[in-house]
């Protein structure tokens, strides 16, 4: 009698947690000011132009080859592939159909019209932030595009993630809309950064630690991109692997032209400088440099040396090596010379734990992004061809360990892991 009773409980406490996923979190609804607020206007198509710029948008929402705006980009994650939808205006196999009202709580509650939960790989923790005028200008531009007909491909993930009860399961812990509250005592241009660092630009999709089941945590504290195997560095004050001891300035020129005296920018944030930052005003990439001068360290700057005789000939032999291939370039002092050949000494993608994106950039090259501000970049050579893990690991390991850079040291086989991973 006693386990009858218990297994009715188990059930019964298993429908009330399934009503609670379902109901949570409850759909927040803010109406537009009026119907002119998403007309197809000029100034509401421009407008959201930009905004478009600013998130990023086209890169997802656009397979390699295929027609700007119709989806089918494949997105790897852990936990399977997810392909991204056609968001141009065709009634079938786009958004045509959709409502502003359906594309504000796509933005803002994360559920497509219908009201089919959507998949987290589409930023919505961030998106939830935006306001209502400017979804409404998105929809405004969205809606002026060439519309395509390309249906979308289903998704391929694992069991149980394909599953609708998956997703309600990850937003019960992971997610809750909210709108975007300016803070009372920060001046207006942090208040614009805050918003678009956290908001439509959407920084942590890349920029933050992921657990076991997909959410950003740790904030703008960096973290491995995951399937991509990139490291997006510490966006915080921290001295070492953060933007601590940058000028405002530096900031905001690396955003705008992928290069700065502190560093240049590679791999999959090339991508976003070339497509989005490039674009966005200079009042807008210096409200959002403000911002993230502000946020406090997320991590402990101490770090403890690591020695021993293995170490010191590792560094003995990155040294020759440094001289016979990259002093020319990046000097004795390790000082470069920017924007052409970016510094060693202090460089973020040397000084913080992960040695990922040094290892990638001294096996497959590194390519600065073409911009306004930077229309014939410099690029480096691959050397994967000539050196091998052993070489590669002890060339990495100097640079992490000279000019007052304090990393810890480099191991072939770390780097035999990032030779077989893909370019993007």
């Amino acid at each position: 009698m006693t386990k009858k009773i218990l297994c009715i409980a188990a059930v019964l406490a298993a429908i009330a947690l399934f009503a609670a996923i379902l109901a949570w979190p409850r759909e927040q609804f803010v109406a537009a000011s009026s119907p002119a607020a998403f007309a197809a206007t000029p100034d509401n198509i421009a407008r959201g132009a930009y905004l478009a710029r600013v998130g990023d948008c086209m890169a997802c929402h656009t397979a390699r080859g295929g027609p700007a705006w119709a989806g089918g980009r494949e997105m790897q994650t852990p936990f399977g592939s997810i392909f991204v939808p056609n968001i141009t205006p065709d009634r079938d196999t786009g958004i045509g159909a959709w409502s502003a009202d359906d594309f504000w709580r796509a933005l803002h509650n994360g559920k497509a019209r219908g009201g089919r939960l959507l998949y987290p790989a589409f930023p919505y923790v961030n998106y939830t932030k935006v306001t209502r005028a400017d979804a409404d200008a998105l929809y405004a531009f969205l809606h002026s595009l060439p519309p395509v007909k390309l249906a979308n491909k289903p998704h391929k993930l694992r069991f149980p993630f394909d599953t609708q009860l998956a997703v309600a399961g990850w937003r019960l812990v992971f997610f809750k809309p909210e709108v975007f509250r300016p803070a009372p005592d920060a001046t207006a241009q942090w208040n614009r950064g805050a918003y678009l660092v956290d908001g439509l630009g959407h920084c942590s999709a890349c920029h933050a630690t992921r657990n076991a089941a997909g959410a950003s945590v740790r904030g703008l504290g960096g973290g491995l991109i995951p399937t991509v195997n990139w490291y997006a560095p510490s966006l915080t004050s921290d001295a070492e692997a953060g933007l601590g001891s940058w000028e405002i300035h530096d900031i905001v020129q690396l955003l705008q032209t992928g290069v700065s005296p502190r560093a240049t920018v590679f791999g999959p944030m090339a991508e976003v400088v070339a497509r989005s930052l490039q674009h966005v005003s200079e009042p807008d990439v210096t409200a959002m440099a403000t911002y993230l001068k502000s946020l406090p360290a997320t991590k402990a700057e101490q770090r403890e040396e690591i020695k021993g005789p293995q170490v010191d000939q590792a560094v003995a032999q990155g040294k020759k090596l440094y001289e016979t291939h990259c002093v020319d370039c990046h000097g004795d002092d390790g000082k470069g010379l920017p924007p052409a050949y970016p510094p060693l000494a202090g460089n973020r993608a040397l000084t913080m734990d992960s040695a990922a994106n040094a290892i990638r950039v001294v096996l497959n090259g590194g390519f600065a992004p073409g911009t306004k501000g930077n229309p014939r970049p410099y690029g480096m050579p691959p050397y994967s061809h000539v050196m091998d893990d052993d070489e590669v690991a002890a060339v990495v390991t100097y640079l992490r360990a000279s000019w007052n850079n304090r990393a810890p040291p480099v191991t072939a086989n770390e780097v035999n892991r990032y030779r077989s991973t893909p370019l993007d």
